[in-house]
């Protein structure tokens, strides 16, 4: 009883795996509160989950596989795009299974037979990472007697189990930056876990994308504090930058600048003239990279036309290249646009993009909290980084500018996919609002993005003790877990959810 309280450091690794199991259940709650099928294509996820589960990797555009039908017909509410007024008597039909089959027989085979006849999943040239291992998931738990709705289920519930090996992973990130600042080191797991993201609510490849460039940002932090390139090292990093690649094609700013990274290190070890050690490691990381992404451009060139898939998707949306010239009509040119295109990833960066009854499932003042905070903390990171004499020892600073070329490349990428296509007759993005504002398709900088955060905040925060930043901490995971519960409580009791199975 007389022992003194151990210091908070000793206590970090089991606070840190608390904050990953909160991932977890935070992630299996609202994943079981949503009812199928999201907005964000998630239909056409699931037939490439139950395809690749069986081995069939698609050559061509195609309705959904037999298996997936059954799923997309009974289980699927119409209310994420229609509001009740829509539906036959003012209000949404009982769901399929809790009738009798015999009474709703005839309209799920019309509705399979609608889909069959009328849907091409446009998705089929996505690349194979998540879908190897949501269809290993699928197959292991319909092996095991799992069924129906929790068979359905339990695909989701895999991007629970992923965020909360993201949030180890974020506090590696943080605790090889950060080493002598717990609040940052804990804060970024923190917010990871808490994080109102409705992508990773959803079968959806999206969920990988922080994992495997959290992996590579990790190892390439590694790699350049390491006076030469171990072989080990070498194959992680290799097979990392692969799986990046082979888990989203939005992932490729992120991979240009690990590139350069790479490249950085190798010029300075060759003006060191400490290059030949790691000349056959080099040569491995190579390899290990190149040739799973050259096997799978080889299979799009060779399936869908051109290397990496795009071009099957952008014609089945119709959208056109538009001359050079015109690109800079662009309303992303002038400060209303520049400002639409900034809030509008920010905000769904943190938060999603689903609808609810056509409707954004957000609240406008929350999108404003989350985006002047962001540019606030930002801002103070980026002070701290050109302050003289430095703020921060020469490997953070690496660290940090390596952040930093992360979110300037994701945004620049984005911005140039606005400004280059004529989006014709899409829905979104469309001519009225030329804009891609998709922040879930740049969710492998999340590491990243919140080193930044974090950082941002203690900077804010720098005269105040570590007491106070964590109280401050836990009032802005507070104001998350409450807002989303907010946004999305009237999720909860609806009919098609987990609940009521």
């Amino acid at each position: 009883m007389n022992e003194a309280v151990p210091p908070p450091e000793s206590r970090e690794p089991k606070i840190v795996l608390l904050v990953c199991l909160l991932a977890i259940v935070h992630g299996l709650i609202f994943s079981a509160a949503f009812p199928f099928f999201s907005v964000v294509d998630e239909q056409a996820h699931l037939d490439l989950v139950v395809r690749y589960s069986q081995g069939d990797i698609p050559r061509s555009l195609a309705p959904p596989c037999a298996e997936a039908l059954p799923f997309i017909a009974i289980f699927g509410t119409p209310e994420y795009l229609w509001p009740p007024e829509s539906q036959p008597g003012g209000h949404f039909a009982t769901p399929p299974w809790k009738l009798p089959m015999a009474d709703v027989q005839a309209k799920l085979l019309g509705r399979e037979i609608t889909w069959k006849e009328t849907v091409k999943n446009h998705e089929v040239s996505q690349p194979p990472l998540y879908y190897i291992a949501a269809g290993l998931w699928w197959w292991f738990w319909e092996k095991l007697g799992l069924m129906d709705g929790p068979l359905l289920y339990m695909a989701r519930f895999l991007n629970a189990f992923v965020i909360g090996a993201v949030a180890w992973l974020g506090w590696s990130a943080a605790r090889r930056i950060f080493p002598g600042n717990i609040f940052i080191r804990l804060a970024v797991p923190a917010l990871i876990a808490c994080m109102p993201q409705t992508t990773f609510y959803a079968i959806n490849n999206d969920v990988f994308s922080p994992l495997t460039f959290g992996l590579v940002f990790v190892l390439l932090l590694k790699f350049w504090e390491a006076e030469n390139l171990a072989p080990p090292l070498a194959i992680g990093i290799g097979l990392a930058l692969a799986a990046t690649f082979l888990t989203k094609i939005s992932n490729l700013p992120l991979l240009a600048v690990a590139g350069v990274f790479i490249a950085l290190k190798i010029f300075r070890r060759l003006q060191n003239r400490k290059l030949r050690p790691s000349i056959s490691a080099l040569a491995i990381l190579c390899l290990c990279a190149t040739l799973p992404m050259a096997a799978w451009m080889a299979w799009c060139q060779l399936n869908f036309g051109d290397f990496t898939g795009s071009m099957l998707k952008i014609q089945f949306l119709g959208w056109t290249h538009k001359p050079f010239a015109e690109w800079f009509h662009h309303p992303i040119f002038t400060p209303p646009g520049l400002w639409y295109f900034l809030k509008g990833n920010l905000s769904s960066f943190w938060q999603g993009e689903l609808l609810w009854q056509r409707q954004p499932l957000a609240i406008p003042a929350v999108d404003l909290v989350y985006v002047v905070l962001t540019l606030a903390a930002f801002a103070g990171t980026l002070a701290a980084l050109l302050r003289r004499p430095a703020s921060f020892s020469k490997p953070q600073r690496t660290a940090v500018w390596f952040s930093f070329l992360c979110l300037a490349a994701a945004f620049a990428f984005f911005a140039l996919l606005s400004v280059k296509y004529d989006f014709q007759d899409c829905f979104y993005p469309s001519r009225a609002h030329p804009f891609f504002v998709s922040g879930r398709l740049m969710l492998g900088m999340l590491i990243p993005f919140l080193i930044l955060f974090a950082c941002g905040l203690d900077r804010l925060m720098q005269r105040c003790q570590n007491r106070t930043k964590f109280l401050a901490l836990l009032t802005l995971l507070a104001f998350m877990l409450a807002s989303e519960i907010t946004i999305d409580w009237r999720i909860f009791p609806n009919d098609y959810n987990w609940f009521h199975l």
